[in-house]
């Protein structure tokens, strides 16, 4: 599957967060921590607010490693997604809400203070 953005830069917000979530959780690689704040925001019933990311940090990875092998099911639900908030699916729309989700999803598991640890993160799963 073709994914919507080749290369994902994430703000000095999110880089920050990222670093907070990793040292609580102990889950040392980026791109585990960015899967579930995506699932994370995807799972919200409101769509995310449409704000400026600025892309201003040092943090970067490809759609490959953001996504592993799970990336085509993440596309998947992204586009679902979008679907279900009535905008497109054409590559710009869904690269600017992934951007919103997963920056959004980064700050909500920040943000919660009963994540710990990687059980935390599985008993959050409805």
């Amino acid at each position: 599957m073709e994914p919507p953005i080749e290369r994902i830069k994430l703000s000095q917000t999110a880089k920050d967060q990222l670093i907070k979530l990793k040292r609580v959780t102990k889950i040392d690689q980026w791109n585990i921590l960015c899967r579930w704040a995506l699932c994370r925001s995807l799972a919200e019933p409101t769509p995310p607010s449409p704000v400026p990311i600025p892309a201003d940090s040092n943090v970067e990875m490809t759609w490959q490693i953001f996504g592993g092998e799970i990336a085509d099911m993440l596309l998947i639900a992204l586009k679902q997604r979008c679907h279900s908030d009535g905008l497109g699916n054409d590559r710009e729309t869904l690269a600017t809400q992934f951007r919103l989700h997963l920056h959004r999803g980064i700050g909500y598991l920040a943000g919660d203070p009963t994540l710990k640890k990687i059980e935390d993160f599985i008993r959050k799963v409805p």
